[in-house]
């Protein structure tokens, strides 16, 4: 949809000739800004509550700054997930409010913080799923989600999970990291 058409479609709203509900849906399916090597879907906000996440892994690092730098522009919030100290390095030159979880392996950009998007438990059986269970902590919590931390309660030693199934039971959303064998999510 090109500048001219979206006018066209706001004053048809305005003039009641089309309806509000009929004018968001042709609002989901925008187009998107196209860099060559990346194509960035600037209403996928407008669709699914936030902009798309940016995976860092195997991405040059002028197309990483480059890819921030455009999303920046549009969205008060972003997150890029499996990044680097290097990457933030980079990133940060083209995006001077990036922050960096090294924890999480994220870099993300919360320019206007989110809430009221639910409770989510986010579970490990072992200290080795760590990485993972924060990179899924951190980004839910920068889309506004509350996060509960239920670290290290893998089955082989059962009455560590037993012990926190009241904080689990509370979440609306449980996520599960269970390493090699798995057996935690049962």
């Amino acid at each position: 949809m090109n500048e001219q058409r979206l006018r066209q479609l706001l004053l048809d709203v305005q003039n009641g000739r089309v309806p509000v509900d009929q004018a968001f849906q042709a609002l989901k399916i925008m187009p998107y800004e196209d860099l060559d090597f990346a194509k960035l879907d600037h209403h996928r906000a407008v669709r699914d509550n936030f902009p798309e996440v940016i995976y860092c892994a195997g991405k040059e690092p002028a197309q990483l700054a480059a890819i921030f730098a455009h999303l920046s522009r549009q969205h008060d919030n972003l997150i890029g997930t499996r990044a680097t100290q290097d990457d933030f390095i980079v990133v940060r030159g083209a995006v001077p409010d990036v922050k960096y979880d090294p924890g999480a392996r994220l870099l993300y950009m919360q320019r206007r913080p989110l809430t009221g998007y639910g409770k989510v438990a986010v579970v490990t059986a072992g200290t080795a799923d760590q990485p993972v269970a924060e990179e899924a902590a951190v980004c839910l919590e920068i889309m506004g989600a509350q996060t509960d931390r239920i670290y290290d309660v893998g089955v082989a030693g059962v009455h560590r999970l037993l012990d926190k199934l009241e904080r689990i039971n509370r979440a609306q959303v449980i996520i599960v990291v269970a390493g090699m064998e798995g057996a935690l999510a049962s």
